[in-house]
């Protein structure tokens, strides 16, 4: 029996199955690390873990759309997010991760926050109540890290929305002793522009797309290790590292794309492996303006 040497040992086992069970697996969620993943994750750890201060630190986490950052987040939720009972029988929920409103309302951001809690709540009271229904909730279960997503989502409001809202992230975080972190694309800097106050008060974390070089190269070496090709392809050498590089734009979300669809047509077509024939083929993956050409 082939021991497959080239995929990770904790996936060998798949690359025996059929063809159709390889290919569903291909479009399962599926963790591969990366060192500013990595220091992203140790740093939203270490903002959960400090101690309560009169000015806590905030973070604002910014990238292209499809370049990862929300699955980064979720694999920072997954790790150390869960909710757990204390010693004291009190129920903590240490994280709350939410997806901004699709505009400037605080109404709306009260109840996205009251939707991650098992406790009822009427979205038709006044704000006043929602606000104390949220602070109360987050101190009872000792929330130590807010995480709004898409938070570029909030520049669809007026400036003056966009300046309530971002009072209301203020109110939280020094009402609670919390880090609020904020994730979006680069309009999420213009958020905080709005006053110089703000501005001061969030650390921006910049997820920029690969560059070719050898991170790239071992980010592709740790890609193939979780693919159930029975051949190696060897992706993270140069020749196809420059063609991966190149119809992905080094976007993450676009060359995870890319790569099932590399690796679905490898074990299709009896290949095993992605060659530069393969690759050159999937060049639809290529975004043209933020959509995709489907051939």
């Amino acid at each position: 029996m082939t021991d497959y040497n080239h995929i990770h040992p904790e996936f060998q086992p798949v690359a025996h199955l059929s063809a159709q069970e390889r290919i569903d697996f291909l479009y399962q969620n599926r963790w591969v690390g990366y060192p500013v993943a990595q220091k992203l994750i140790d740093l939203l750890r270490l903002l959960m873990t400090l101690p309560t201060q009169t000015r806590m630190r905030n973070l604002l986490v910014v990238g292209d759309s499809n370049n990862g950052k929300t699955t980064i987040i979720k694999r920072f939720e997954s790790l150390h997010g869960k909710g757990f009972v204390n010693p004291d029988g009190e129920a903590v929920k240490p994280v709350i991760v939410i997806e901004s409103p699709p505009k400037a309302d605080e109404r709306s951001l009260y109840c996205a926050i009251l939707e991650k809690f098992w406790t009822p709540y009427r979205a038709t009271d006044v704000v006043a109540r929602l606000r104390y229904q949220v602070i109360h909730q987050m101190r009872d279960c000792h929330v130590r890290l807010l995480i709004i997503d898409e938070l570029h989502s909030m520049l669809t409001g007026t400036a003056r929305q966009q300046q309530e809202m971002m009072n209301v992230i203020k109110l939280l975080c020094n009402e609670l002793g919390i880090s609020v972190i904020g994730v979006g694309t680069e309009d999420a800097v213009r958020v905080l522009h709005t006053d110089a106050q703000h501005a001061s008060r969030f650390e921006v974390f910049p997820l920029r797309n690969w560059e070719k070089g050898i991170d790239f190269q071992r980010f592709l070496k740790g890609f193939e290790s979780v693919l159930p090709l029975r051949e190696p392809s060897g992706i993270f050498q140069p020749h196809l590292t420059g063609l991966l590089h190149g119809i992905s734009e080094g976007n993450t979300g676009n060359l995870h794309t890319l790569l099932v669809e590399c690796a679905k047509e490898a074990i299709s077509s009896g290949k095993e492996r992605i060659d530069a024939d393969i690759i050159q083929s999937k060049s639809w993956v290529k975004p043209t303006r933020g959509i995709r050409n489907l051939i």
